[in-house]
């Protein structure tokens, strides 16, 4: 295992980090600059920087854009990788290990299926996890297995405490399940699943310390700050377009932030 596969299986090992989502080459080293032990890529800010909607990425484009982002910084990257755009153990090993030749240091799996627009059943879900795991530990990554139902309208705790416990079963090294908002259902979740959990930033869910007190191990930010990013560019382009005037540039970056950030 690599120094950089290394640290990011240290940081989970105890206390509370957050992995911010990067959508480019470029948002990686603005978050880097920043200070962040480790950065994650975000499906619905990659593909926004395509031009795309979420889940319109290919594998080819996600390998090459985890390719570019791992050069471009000194800190693990763990990838939205969606539901490894495979349907048999074959094509999530060869997944796993492209993402891995790209160099990540961690990657994700979903339980919904795209293709089919639902939450796939659990048993065969767990299955796909069990083979994501195998692959991702022969190239030392970490492995976060999603449970995707809070976000397509099934709000049933239960069930989503079930998957993430068969989940960690079938080998997962973080449990996450998007959609977790309130102080009581991420401590649930915590208490059991015994293992790192990650909490997706949303609207009104609990600060970071909160959060860390509740016992999460790792917070993310999703495709919130490609949405933030393209909201100022919005109301700057708005600003120009309607009144002529420029106060945006008073928001931007200085000289001297653009030639440290983007400094070879």
């Amino acid at each position: 295992m690599d120094a950089v596969r290394k640290r990011f299986h240290q940081l989970h090992a105890a206390g509370t980090f957050v992995m911010p989502n990067a959508w480019d080459v470029g948002s990686a080293r603005v978050l880097r600059h920043a200070g962040f032990a480790a950065l994650a890529t975000t499906s619905s800010g990659l593909a926004a920087a395509l031009g795309k909607l979420d889940q319109q990425v290919t594998r080819d484009e996600l390998v090459a854009h985890v390719a570019a982002v791992a050069a471009a910084v000194d800190v693990p990257v763990s990838v939205d990788s969606e539901w490894l755009f495979a349907e048999t153990a074959e094509g999530i090993t060869e997944t796993v290990g492209l993402l891995a030749e790209a160099g990540a240091a961690g990657l994700s799996i979903e339980d919904y299926h795209p293709v089919a627009e639902s939450v796939q059943p659990l048993a065969v879900s767990a299955e796909r996890v069990g083979t994501a795991a195998e692959a991702a530990r022969r190239h030392g990554l970490v492995l976060t297995a999603r449970a995707e139902n809070l976000l397509y309208g099934h709000a049933d705790l239960d069930d989503t405490v079930t998957r993430l416990i068969a989940y960690r079963d079938a080998g997962a090294d973080v449990l996450f399940a998007p959609g977790l908002t309130t102080p009581d259902d991420i401590a649930r979740v915590v208490g059991a699943v015994g293992a790192p959990v990650n909490v997706l930033a949303l609207r009104g869910t609990p600060d970071v310390a909160e959060l860390s007190a509740l016992g999460v191990r790792r917070v993310s930010t999703g495709g919130s700050l490609a949405w933030a990013a393209y909201g100022a560019l919005r109301d700057a382009a708005r600003e120009l377009l309607e009144s002529g005037t420029t106060g945006y540039r008073a928001r931007g970056l200085t000289p001297a932030e653009v030639k440290s950030v983007f400094t070879p």
